[in-house]
């Protein structure tokens, strides 16, 4: 029986990690270049 590969399961491990953590600080630098979309305009000043 072949015994299993420690190192390369932690290296994946390691690799998605770092992807997902990639994926977010993008994520965060694209949110703080956008403006909020939620924001509403100010009510016309004849009401």
């Amino acid at each position: 029986m072949a015994k299993p590969n420690y190192q390369y399961e932690k290296r994946q491990r390691e690799l998605e990690k770092k992807r997902k953590k990639a994926e977010k600080e993008q994520r965060k630098s694209t949110d703080a270049e956008t403006p909020p979309a939620q924001h509403t305009p100010p009510p016309p000043a004849g009401e």
